[in-house]
């Protein structure tokens, strides 16, 4: 498990509404960690997906309105692969590297980095292409022009936030489910 320095200490300085939507939160969590986490990503992916158009439009001053089905595309993808498939890899990686093995924080970082990653990259890029009803070609199209620019960015970007990831926020499982 992670150390206890990743426990929210300020949980008590909340007003009421947030600390009873957060209290709401973990205790779902604890009952039902996947479904929990396959909401919070489908919602989490789709919000991105927004902010990434609205930036966009405001870039090119486009004024058509969104695209729901990229939204939609999202939230599926959030619903069905991330957020399980996170769940899952992450209590693999507790049994497979417990806290205790010698440099665990290191060999989890590179699993994640150098496995994860670009598995769950290209499995990305094939869940959207069969999304958007695209074919084999531009499927391949895509992985040759834009699978190692999005993998070095994921690198650069998501390896810090990673890192605090896996070895300070606590592993949610199921009520008496041990990891």
């Amino acid at each position: 498990m992670a150390p206890a320095a990743s426990r929210l200490r300020a949980e008590s300085e909340l007003p009421s509404l947030p600390r009873r939507a957060l209290a709401q939160y973990l205790l779902l969590l604890k009952l039902y960690p996947v479904f929990t986490k396959a909401v919070s990503s489908g919602i989490l992916s789709a919000l991105g997906n927004l902010l990434a158009q609205t930036i966009e439009k405001k870039q090119k001053n486009d004024s058509q309105s969104l695209d729901i089905s990229g939204l939609l595309r999202y939230l599926v993808y959030g619903f069905f692969v991330t957020g399980p498939l996170s769940h899952y890899f992450y209590l693999f990686m507790e049994y497979w590297i417990p806290p205790e093995v010698p440099l665990a924080t290191v060999k989890r970082l590179l699993l994640d980095r150098l496995l994860f990653a670009p598995t769950f990259l290209l499995l990305f890029f094939l869940i959207m292409n069969l999304l958007e009803g695209k074919d084999v070609s531009a499927f391949t199209t895509k992985m040759r022009s834009g699978f190692w620019p999005a993998l070095q960015m994921n690198w650069r970007m998501w390896t810090p936030l990673q890192f605090i990831n896996i070895n300070y926020v606590p592993l949610q499982a199921s009520l008496g489910q041990q990891p």
